[in-house]
C-alpha cells in the first residue's frame, strides 16, 4: 500500500508513479495497441507474411528467444510500429506556455510568439504532412521507414511530443516512456505473429480510438519454438 502522507518528495514521486502507471501505460497503450492492430488488420496477407517471416527468422537466430537483440533485426516490424504511431498518434493534442520569444516556422511562413503565450498543437497536422510523406501521407504504408532512405523519414515523426530521432530528457518534454512504447508495440506484433500466419478482423471506431475484432485466425504453419 502506497503512503500518500509522507514528506513531499516522496509524495510527489508516488503522483508520478501512479499517473505513469494509470494514464500513461493503460490509457496511452489502450489507444495504441488497438490502432496498431487495426492498422496490421486492414494492410492484409501481403503485409502479414512479410511480418511473419522476418519476426520467425529473427526468433530462430536468437535461438527461440524473443530478444532484445532480435527486435532490433524485425526491421519491418519497428517501420509497422512507427507508421502506425505517425499515422495516429495516442495523443494528438500539445499546449503549452512559450518561456521566450521565439519563432515557429512552417513551410510558407515564420510566425512571431511571444513569451507567455499558449501554443497548440494537432499533431496530425506534422505527421501527415504531404510536403514530406509524400502523397500517401494519410494512408498506413508499413515499410515506410525500412532502409537507409525510410530511416531518414524518422525525424518527422512526433508522436512522443519530440522527434523519433532523439531521447527523453531532463531539458524537454518528450514522453519519457517513449522507447518503452515502441518496444511494447513490437513486442505485440512479435506475439501475434509468432502464433498466427495471418488473420482478418472488423475494424470500427469506439470513444478512445479503434474498435478490432477477429474474424478469423490461421495458425502458424512454421516458426521457432519461442520460451
Amino acid at each position: 500500500m502506497i503512503n500518500l502522507s509522507v514528506a513531499d518528495p516522496y509524495q510527489e514521486a508516488c503522483h508520478n508513479l501512479l499517473f505513469a502507471t494509470t494514464f500513461n501505460s493503460y490509457g496511452g497503450l489502450k489507444v495504441l495497441l488497438p490502432g496498431l492492430l487495426a492498422n496490421v488488420a486492414r494492410a492484409g496477407e501481403k503485409l502479414h507474411v512479410r511480418l511473419a517471416a522476418e519476426i520467425r527468422a529473427a526468433v530462430a537466430e536468437a535461438g527461440g528467444k524473443v530478444t532484445f537483440a532480435a527486435l532490433e533485426k524485425m526491421e519491418l516490424a519497428k517501420s509497422v510500429v512507427w507508421e502506425s504511431l505517425r499515422l495516429d498518434p495516442p495523443v494528438k493534442f500539445q499546449y503549452g506556455h512559450a518561456k521566450t520569444d521565439l519563432l515557429v516556422e512552417s513551410h510558407d511562413g515564420v510566425f512571431q510568439v511571444k513569451q507567455g503565450e499558449m501554443l497548440f498543437g494537432y499533431q496530425p497536422c506534422a505527421t501527415k504532412d504531404a510536403r514530406v510523406f509524400g502523397p500517401t501521407a494519410r494512408e498506413f504504408v508499413g515499410d515506410r521507414f525500412v532502409g537507409e532512405e525510410g530511416r531518414k523519414l524518422l525525424k518527422y515523426v512526433y508522436w512522443s511530443n519530440g522527434r523519433e530521432t532523439e531521447d527523453p530528457s531532463l531539458d524537454n518534454k518528450q514522453c519519457p516512456g517513449k522507447n518503452f512504447v515502441v518496444q511494447v508495440a513490437r513486442l505485440f506484433l512479435v506475439e501475434l505473429f509468432l502464433r498466427y500466419d495471418t488473420f482478418s478482423a472488423e475494424v470500427g471506431t469506439e470513444l478512445l480510438g479503434a474498435e478490432v475484432v477477429f474474424t478469423a485466425v490461421t495458425r502458424a504453419t512454421s516458426g521457432p519454438a519461442t520460451e
